[in-house]
Order: C-alpha cells, then structure tokens, then sequence
C-alpha cells in the first residue's frame, strides 16, 4: 500500500472522532455510532483505493453504512489502479463511554492488503493482549497465574507490580478472582477492550495485560495494531449462545478450541492502524473544541515502514485565527 494511505486512514479516524465528540454526555449511544459511522463512510469514499470492509457495523440488512462486504473508496466505481484494500472498522469504539462523557472512546480503523485480515463473525473471543515487552511469555491455555508469572519475569517485577485490564462483566467472576488471588492488580473497565488493548502494548500507560473475553471482530483490530508494535495477542473464538455456533458454521469454522495467533489474525505483509481519541484517554487525549477550529489526538502506524506516529491535528475554520491553545 502507498504510504500516503497512512495519512488518509488517519483523516478517515480524525472525522469521525470529531462528529462523534459533539455527542459527548448526550446519553445516546445509538446515535453517537451513526454520526461517527456517517462521518467515517463519507471520508473514506475520498480516498484512492478500492476498499472492501471486513469488520463493520454488521450485515448489510442492519447496517446501512460501513457493512460487512460493502465497497468504498473511488476505486469502487471501476476506476483502474487503485489500491485493493481490506478495511475493518469501529468507528466509535466505546458507544457507552461517549455517550456517559466516560473516558477511552476512541475512533478506530485498520487496513491490509486484501486477504490480510480474518473476516472475524461477530461472537465472543477469549483474548489475551501484552506488549513487546512479554511477547512470547503468554499462553491462553495456561492457568491465569501462571501467565501472570510469565508476564511479570518478563517486565522482570513481581506479580504485585502489574495492572491488567478486565471487561467488567459477569462472565469474569472466576478471572478476576485468580488476578486477585495472584496478587496482580486490576482495572476493571465498563467497555473499549479494544482501547486497553493498544494501551498495554504501548510502554508508559501502566498497563501490563488485557484478559478476558471480548469481541472478535474487535480482537483482529487489535491484532493490526500489535502487528505494528510487536506485541502479541492469543485468541479463541468463544460459543455463548447457540446462533454463535450457527454463525461459525455458515463461515465454514468447526475448530471452536483453535487458539489464532496475531498473525493469523492479521497476517497481511503490510498493515495499517489509526486511532483517534474520542474522550480523553489512558493514551490518547479527546477531541478539544475551540474558538476556531478542533484539536484532535491520533496515533498511526504502520508494518511496512516500521514507524508509530503520534499527531495532534488541529482543524481550523475557513474563517478567524487559531486561539492559543494551553
């Protein structure tokens, strides 16, 4: 993929970080997605490629826009020489967290070459994410406490110095309690596994591991991101309902115990993920709004020119000056 998509993508996340900010604290998750999503469809069709979406925002008869299989981008239209490129969305991750005014709602896309990222069905995986720092020191098959002695000889701390991330959800009862009982600490969030999972591959946040069970489709845009930093992320797709066991039998996926590597998960040679803040975060600041313009913080990356990119972009109106912003 040309380099220049890197830049696109991370106006394609900027856009919808900011339609969906002007609905912080309004209480309506529903609405926040559709103004995020509409945002984000509008800006991709910009771009010089012939984008289809792998992860959206379901099947076409649910979504309208940003669907499983839909085309975007100007290539779409036929045009020769444009980038075939597999896209997947979450064009506000943490619909809750925006619309409570909670922080970790980000703005998320990833892209590979086509064929590069599994076309995850929309169920359950059992999930765990680390960092550069312990990558090859997890197992998912293994006890929790013996994971968390691995992650923590690898940080070379004690297990009392670590902070892993839990979904707080029912379904972690029995987790929480081995984290607990390995003397590791915990920080339980209401929603953006996908966000925790950024943060704890990147040094600095505090954040040693994500645990736990979340979704699939947001467990392969994960895997994007930790293919640009060298971590790693372990997966099971996880059967909860009985239509979760009907939907991977559509997909032709019989081998529920099968663990997905984040190669398998993303395995394109080149991959691209952007992320935009949507509220103020453990890595990413939320969209500021000012006098004349609105101040955005994104991280982009990228495999193939080994490069993490933090940018603080600033979209000023046609019109006044820039306020001075402390």
């Amino acid at each position: 993929m040309d380099v220049n998509l890197e830049t696109d993508f991370l106006r394609v996340t900027e856009k919808a970080a900011i339609a969906a900010a002007r609905t912080m604290g309004y209480g309506d998750r529903k609405h926040a997605d559709k103004v995020a999503v509409e945002a984000m469809r509008a800006e991709m069709d910009t771009l010089d490629i012939n984008g289809t979406i792998v992860i959206g925002e379901g099947e076409r008869d649910k979504a309208p826009l940003l669907y499983t299989g839909e085309k975007v981008g100007r290539g779409k239209a036929g045009s020769s020489g444009m980038h075939e490129v597999d896209i997947a969305v979450d064009p506000l991750e943490g619909t809750n967290l925006c619309a409570t005014g909670t922080n970790n709602a980000i703005a998320v896309l990833a892209a590979g070459t086509k064929g590069g990222l599994l076309h995850a069905p929309d169920v359950y995986m059992q999930k765990i994410v680390v960092g550069p720092t312990a990558r090859g020191f997890i197992d998912l098959d293994a006890p929790v406490k013996n994971n968390l002695r691995r992650i923590a000889k690898a940080f070379d701390r004690r297990m009392e110095d670590l902070t892993i991330v839990v979904l707080d959800r029912p379904r972690h009862e029995k987790l929480i309690q081995e984290i607990r009982e390995a003397g590791s600490r915990i920080k339980l969030i209401g929603d953006g596994d996908l966000s925790a999972g950024l943060a704890a591959a990147i040094r600095g946040t505090h954040i040693h591991a994500v645990m736990g069970i979340g979704g699939a489709p947001e467990g392969v845009i994960t895997a994007a991101a930790l293919r640009c930093l060298n971590g790693e992320i372990q997966g099971r797709l996880v059967v909860m309902e009985d239509w979760h066991k009907k939907r991977l039998e559509d997909l032709g996926i019989s081998d529920h115990d099968h663990v997905y590597s984040t190669e398998e998960l993303a395995s394109g040679d080149d991959v691209i993920f952007a992320a935009s803040g949507v509220t103020k975060g453990d890595l990413l600041e939320g969209v500021r709004y000012f006098k004349h313009g609105v101040r955005v913080s994104s991280v982009v990356m990228s495999v193939a020119t080994r490069t993490v990119r933090f940018i603080d972009s600033v979209y000023m109106e046609e019109e006044g000056e820039l306020e001075v912003m402390r």
